[in-house]
């Protein structure tokens, strides 16, 4: 039995043509939570750029939040696990970022900001993935008296294997071609799913994660049951024990009536 959901938001649990969820998708998840069964959020969106769950939230089905990739984790108004870049290697990154006018997000625990924001930033995170504006500000100040938690520079794959080396404390995931989120090492979406499952006393057995992008394949892999979505690449595709139909032809619904209603 399927006591624990955990959706990713973008490509997953709201389209990336309409930017809403599916009412389809609403009305699964309402009848999973009657029947029993906890909804998490696994997302690489820190809380502060959760702007798009209304349809859920309004109803009061969601149980807890996975954010930043696993960095960062909470329940209600209780934070139950966070873990930061080391300061170090935040400073490593961005002065990469800074030396070739890279445009970077940065992310501390109640606060973000973007340093050399371009039309990158506008066109991805404000008009494609619809995210509020985020403040601009100077590389110093960007890390001074912060903690940083998550850090997402647009980089292409060639400027990711140029970076690995010098980030050896830091995860790398990536669910667009355009940027990369930074992380704690060890902090995925998997060890998000893990401290949900303890704080819950739920086993990770009788759990289901559905994602899309290449940051969700550490959950699909680790959850009881993992399902990509139809517009999933192939290689997240191909990591998942399932695949399921696309966002918008109802992929989420159809997922959740298989493994949680059926």
């Amino acid at each position: 039995m399927i006591k624990a959901l955990f959706l990713d938001i973008d490509g997953t649990l709201v389209s990336f043509q309409t930017h809403e969820i599916p009412a389809s998708a609403v009305a699964a998840i309402d009848a999973a939570r009657r029947r029993g069964c906890q909804v998490f959020i696994a997302t690489g969106r820190p809380q502060i750029l959760i702007n798009n769950l209304g349809a859920l939230q309004s109803r009061g089905l969601i149980d807890g939040y996975v954010t930043m990739n696993g960095g960062y984790c909470f329940v209600g108004n209780e934070v139950i696990y966070k873990s930061s870049i080391p300061a170090d290697e935040a400073r490593v990154l961005l002065d990469y970022c800074t030396a070739r006018l890279i445009p970077c997000v940065v992310v501390g625990e109640h606060n973000i900001c973007v340093c050399h924001a371009d039309d990158r930033v506008r066109s991805i995170f404000y008009d494609y993935l619809h995210a509020a504006p985020i403040p601009e500000v100077s590389p110093d100040e960007a890390l001074r008296g912060r903690e940083v938690f998550q850090m997402t520079p647009f980089i292409v794959a060639e400027e990711e294997t140029e970076l690995r080396p010098h980030l050896p404390h830091c995860e790398i995931g990536r669910w667009h071609p355009a940027f990369v989120d930074v992380t704690a090492l060890g902090n995925t979406k998997q060890r998000g799913i893990d401290q949900i499952c303890r704080h819950f006393g739920i086993d990770v057995s009788e759990t289901m994660a559905i994602g899309d992008g290449g940051n969700d394949i550490p959950m699909l892999r680790h959850a009881g049951i993992g399902v990509a979505m139809g517009n999933a690449d192939k290689t997240v595709q191909a990591a998942a024990g399932h695949v399921t139909d696309t966002v918008d032809n109802d992929g989420l619904a159809k997922a959740i009536e298989r493994f949680v209603l059926a």
